[in-house]
């Protein structure tokens, strides 16, 4: 069954209709820590897009600024207290989504190919590679 996921007018959202809501990840993180008192890890955060390729460049800066504020969200929730130990993105290559389509990418890497055309499957490193291996390297100091 499909997940139906209702607009709201005072978010944005992807251009796959998901919403994109950094201050209610804060939210619902402390939410869950006050119920659970558990440490919480945020896993499969990502953000979807048909990225084009322009002379062999992937400028995603749209990934960027999503994952930037989900990110600096996330670290004022620990900031009031709440136990979250590890953010994973979704995911860090370029792979087929689970309707087998190659459209909505998350990926760091580009996969050179679409639904029906293997083309040469080449890797390219996007614009959000760089930036996301200087979050990892400076423990998320630098977003």
């Amino acid at each position: 069954e499909d997940v139906v996921i209702k607009k709201n007018p005072y978010l944005e959202m992807s251009e796959f209709g998901w919403t994109i809501d950094p201050i209610g990840l804060r939210i619902t993180l402390r939410q869950l820590y006050d119920r659970y008192e558990m440490p919480i890890y945020i896993v499969e955060n990502g953000y979807g897009y048909d990225d084009p390729l322009v002379d062999g460049v992937i400028d995603d800066d749209y990934r960027i600024d999503y994952m930037r504020k989900h990110i600096a969200e996330m670290k004022k929730s620990v900031e009031e207290g709440v136990d979250c130990r590890g953010y994973l993105s979704w995911g860090p290559i370029d792979i087929l989504s689970s309707r087998a389509q190659m459209k909505k990418r998350y990926g760091f890497v580009y996969v050179n190919r679409d639904n029906d055309d293997l083309k040469d499957m080449r890797r390219i490193k996007k614009k959000s590679f760089e930036w996301y291996k200087n979050v990892i390297s400076s423990n998320g100091e630098v977003l």
